[in-house]
This record gives C-alpha cells, sequence and structure tokens, in this order.
C-alpha cells in the first residue's frame, strides 16, 4: 500500500502522463455495468454419432433423433452451467436450437434426454433408418440349381452348404514362385 502513492504522481514512460491524473480520467470514462452479465461461451462444431450422442469435453450429450442424422455437424454452445445444441442451418421458424442440458460434471458423463431416442432403432428388428420409411421385404431366390452362387453367398442359410477347398500356404508359394517365409542366415550360418 505504501508503493501506490508513490506510482500514482510519477509521468508514464510510454504515455507521458502522471499516473494519477490519467486513472481518474479514465474512471470518469467508464460507464456502470450492464444489468444483464456478459455471458462468457465456448462455441464447437462437433459430430452427432449414431446413437445421436453429441461429445464435447469427455461427456456426451443427447440430441432429438429425428431432427439430425448421423455424422451431421452440430454446433456446441458450452457455458459453465449448461451445454446447448445448435443445428447449423435453421429450421422453418428460424431456430436453432436442438437441446439444452446442464453441464457434466468430470469425464465420461452421459446426459440424456430419453424424449431424444424416441425414433432411433432399438435392435429388435433389422430396421436401421430413424425415419418413417417401410421397410421392403426381402425377395430371395429359391435355394437350389436355379439360385447362382453370388445369391448362394449373399442367403446366409445357403452360405453354410458352400465347400471351401483347405490347402497349406505353401502351394501359393509353389504358385506364385516364391519361397516360404524364413529367417535371414545368422553371420555364423553363412561363412
Amino acid at each position: 500500500m505504501a508503493w501506490v502513492p508513490l506510482s500514482r504522481v510519477r509521468t508514464h514512460r510510454t504515455h507521458g502522463e502522471v499516473i494519477g491524473l490519467r486513472a481518474v480520467r479514465d474512471h470518469m470514462a467508464l460507464r456502470p455495468l450492464p444489468e444483464t452479465p456478459y455471458v462468457v461461451t465456448q462455441r464447437h462444431l462437433r459430430p452427432v454419432g449414431k446413437d445421436c450422442l453429441v461429445a464435447f469435453a469427455g461427456n456426451l450429450y443427447s440430441v432429438p433423433a429425428r431432427q439430425v442424422r448421423p455424422r451431421q455437424l452440430v454446433e456446441v454452445r458450452a457455458t459453465k452451467p449448461q451445454v446447448m445444441l445448435h443445428a447449423t442451418i435453421a429450421d422453418t421458424d428460424g431456430s436453432t436450437l436442438l437441446a439444452a442440458h446442464p453441464r457434466a460434471v468430470g469425464k465420461g458423463v452421459r446426459v440424456v434426454d430419453e424424449k431424444h431416442w424416441d425414433g432411433l432403432p432399438d435392435g429388435k428388428n433389422r430396421r436401421v433408418t430413424t425415419g418413417d420409411i417401410v421397410p421392403q421385404p426381402r425377395h430371395e431366390a429359391p435355394l437350389g440349381e436355379e439360385a447362382g452362387p453370388l445369391q448362394a453367398l449373399l442367403t446366409r442359410a445357403a452360405a453354410v452348404s458352400i465347400q471351401v477347398g483347405r490347402r497349406p500356404l505353401s502351394v501359393y508359394d509353389e504358385l506364385t514362385g516364391t519361397r516360404p517365409f524364413t529367417t535371414a542366415p545368422t553371420k555364423k550360418e553363412s561363412s
């Protein structure tokens, strides 16, 4: 505290003014603080996973499955208490907000709103889309002579009956004219 009065009477070497007089002028120019605090927000682009989760700061946050697609980029706007996920393109009413979650504490936390997973495949059937697409029935060729080898490979039941030849790898070495893998001779063996 003894140093402050001594420094305020000195002339500053850069601007050439007395430090105390310059401080009074600067304080008079300051305005009052705004009523709403300035919010510091981190902004990042992150891809959406197949499970509609977005990774940010070592944690996972959910987005609505019906509003995004896998690998779509979303904007993460993170404040100290909250993580907001926004689409990069506004929808018809101009809104970009997809989800807002409280910020997770620690690492490896999943912050999920269960309603966001409505429309995701549940794994009980072969459906892999999130839209309202009706899966078409698979038409398989009848097994037998009229089914070609490609169709037989594509049909699981027929693939079991395909005979596969087994032979030692040395057969391939003979066909290509290469000798089998051996280790390089040491100096004692070569002399």
